[in-house]
Protein backbone atom coordinates (compact mmCIF):
# COMPACT_ATOMS: atom_id res chain seq x y z
CA UNK A 1 0.00 0.00 0.00
CA UNK A 2 1.19 3.56 -0.84
CA UNK A 3 1.13 5.80 2.01
CA UNK A 4 2.93 9.38 3.15
CA UNK A 5 5.25 8.49 5.62
CA UNK A 6 7.81 10.99 7.44
CA UNK A 7 10.30 9.16 5.39
CA UNK A 8 8.70 9.62 2.05
CA UNK A 9 8.40 13.52 3.58
CA UNK A 10 12.21 13.49 4.54
CA UNK A 11 13.12 12.02 1.08
CA UNK A 12 11.16 14.77 -0.86
CA UNK A 13 12.40 17.27 0.77
CA UNK A 14 15.88 16.08 0.06
CA UNK A 15 14.56 16.41 -3.42
CA UNK A 16 13.21 19.66 -3.37
CA UNK A 17 16.15 20.87 -1.51
CA UNK A 18 18.41 19.90 -4.63
CA UNK A 19 16.39 21.39 -7.15
CA UNK A 20 16.68 24.62 -5.65
CA UNK A 21 20.25 23.91 -5.37
CA UNK A 22 20.08 22.98 -9.17
CA UNK A 23 18.44 25.82 -10.29
CA UNK A 24 20.49 28.28 -8.79
CA UNK A 25 23.69 26.43 -10.39
CA UNK A 26 21.63 26.79 -13.14
CA UNK A 27 21.26 30.43 -13.26
CA UNK A 28 25.03 30.51 -12.01
CA UNK A 29 26.26 28.24 -15.16
CA UNK A 30 23.99 30.81 -17.49
CA UNK A 31 26.23 33.85 -15.95
CA UNK A 32 29.74 32.16 -16.91
CA UNK A 33 29.22 30.57 -19.86
CA UNK A 34 30.06 32.45 -23.23
CA UNK A 35 27.77 30.47 -25.91
CA UNK A 36 25.01 32.29 -26.62
CA UNK A 37 23.20 28.60 -27.13
CA UNK A 38 24.66 27.62 -23.65
CA UNK A 39 23.24 30.54 -21.93
CA UNK A 40 19.87 29.67 -23.44
CA UNK A 41 20.46 26.32 -22.51
CA UNK A 42 21.27 26.61 -18.81
CA UNK A 43 18.54 29.08 -18.12
CA UNK A 44 15.82 26.69 -19.76
CA UNK A 45 17.15 24.51 -17.56
CA UNK A 46 17.22 26.82 -14.61
CA UNK A 47 13.53 27.61 -15.52
CA UNK A 48 13.01 24.01 -15.64
CA UNK A 49 13.91 23.04 -12.23
CA UNK A 50 12.03 26.26 -10.72
CA UNK A 51 8.80 24.44 -12.25
CA UNK A 52 9.80 20.99 -11.11
CA UNK A 53 10.07 22.86 -7.12
CA UNK A 54 6.67 24.57 -7.67
CA UNK A 55 5.22 21.15 -8.52
CA UNK A 56 7.02 18.75 -5.54
CA UNK A 57 5.99 21.33 -3.38
CA UNK A 58 2.18 21.32 -4.55
CA UNK A 59 2.80 17.39 -4.07
CA UNK A 60 4.20 17.55 -0.19
CA UNK A 61 1.52 19.92 0.28
CA UNK A 62 -1.12 18.09 -1.13
CA UNK A 63 -0.30 15.63 1.89
CA UNK A 64 -0.79 17.70 4.39
CA UNK A 65 2.99 18.47 5.12
CA UNK A 66 5.59 21.25 5.49
CA UNK A 67 7.81 21.75 2.57
CA UNK A 68 11.99 22.74 3.20
CA UNK A 69 12.56 26.49 1.23
CA UNK A 70 15.56 26.52 0.55
CA UNK A 71 18.77 24.97 -0.91
CA UNK A 72 21.48 22.91 0.95
CA UNK A 73 25.40 23.77 2.18
CA UNK A 74 26.36 21.40 -0.43
CA UNK A 75 25.03 23.37 -3.21
CA UNK A 76 26.10 26.64 -2.06
CA UNK A 77 29.45 25.33 -2.03
CA UNK A 78 29.04 23.83 -5.08
CA UNK A 79 27.91 27.22 -6.77
CA UNK A 80 31.03 28.24 -4.84
CA UNK A 81 33.41 25.91 -6.83
CA UNK A 82 32.10 27.38 -9.95
CA UNK A 83 32.78 30.47 -9.68
CA UNK A 84 36.36 29.41 -8.69
CA UNK A 85 36.56 27.06 -11.65
CA UNK A 86 35.19 29.90 -14.00
CA UNK A 87 37.75 32.31 -12.62
CA UNK A 88 40.90 30.06 -13.48
CA UNK A 89 38.95 28.08 -16.55
CA UNK A 90 40.22 29.09 -19.92
CA UNK A 91 37.89 27.05 -21.59
CA UNK A 92 34.53 28.14 -18.90
CA UNK A 93 31.57 26.77 -21.22
CA UNK A 94 33.45 23.06 -21.04
CA UNK A 95 33.89 23.58 -17.02
CA UNK A 96 29.93 24.51 -16.55
CA UNK A 97 28.81 21.49 -18.43
CA UNK A 98 30.85 19.29 -16.55
CA UNK A 99 29.45 20.45 -13.59
CA UNK A 100 26.57 19.90 -15.05
CA UNK A 101 26.87 16.49 -16.08
CA UNK A 102 28.36 15.96 -12.52
CA UNK A 103 25.05 17.22 -11.33
CA UNK A 104 22.26 15.61 -13.48
CA UNK A 105 23.90 12.22 -12.88
CA UNK A 106 23.56 12.66 -9.04
CA UNK A 107 20.00 14.02 -9.27
CA UNK A 108 19.19 10.65 -11.70
CA UNK A 109 20.66 8.48 -9.07
CA UNK A 110 18.72 10.25 -5.81
CA UNK A 111 15.16 10.05 -7.92
CA UNK A 112 16.00 6.17 -8.85
CA UNK A 113 16.90 5.58 -4.42
CA UNK A 114 13.57 7.28 -3.39
CA UNK A 115 11.41 5.50 -6.34
CA UNK A 116 12.72 2.11 -5.45
CA UNK A 117 13.01 2.24 -1.69
CA UNK A 118 10.14 4.18 -0.64
CA UNK A 119 6.03 3.03 -1.16
CA UNK A 120 5.26 6.08 -2.70
CA UNK A 121 1.62 7.76 -3.51
CA UNK A 122 1.05 6.97 -6.85
CA UNK A 123 0.82 10.59 -7.91
CA UNK A 124 4.11 11.02 -6.24
CA UNK A 125 5.85 8.51 -8.02
CA UNK A 126 4.09 9.76 -11.59
CA UNK A 127 5.72 13.25 -10.77
CA UNK A 128 9.24 11.58 -9.89
CA UNK A 129 9.70 9.51 -12.68
CA UNK A 130 8.33 12.29 -14.98
CA UNK A 131 10.98 14.49 -13.64
CA UNK A 132 13.75 11.88 -13.61
CA UNK A 133 12.86 11.05 -17.16
CA UNK A 134 13.15 14.60 -18.26
CA UNK A 135 16.74 14.99 -16.28
CA UNK A 136 17.88 11.93 -18.40
CA UNK A 137 16.69 13.19 -21.87
CA UNK A 138 18.83 16.15 -20.96
CA UNK A 139 21.67 14.60 -20.13
CA UNK A 140 21.92 13.37 -23.23
CA UNK A 141 21.87 17.07 -25.02
CA UNK A 142 24.12 18.68 -22.18
CA UNK A 143 26.68 15.82 -23.57
CA UNK A 144 25.62 16.52 -26.88
CA UNK A 145 26.56 19.72 -26.14
CA UNK A 146 30.34 18.82 -24.78
CA UNK A 147 30.80 17.49 -27.87
CA UNK A 148 30.49 20.45 -30.04
CA UNK A 149 32.52 22.66 -27.49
Amino acid sequence: MSTYSEEVHTKLNNILEKTYDAEKGFKKAAEHAQSTDLKTFFTRKANERYAFGHDLKAEIARYGQNFDKGGSATGAMHRGWMDVKAWFSGDNDEAMLEESITGEKAAVDEYKEVLKETSLPTTTATLLTQQMNKISTDLSSIKRLEDVL
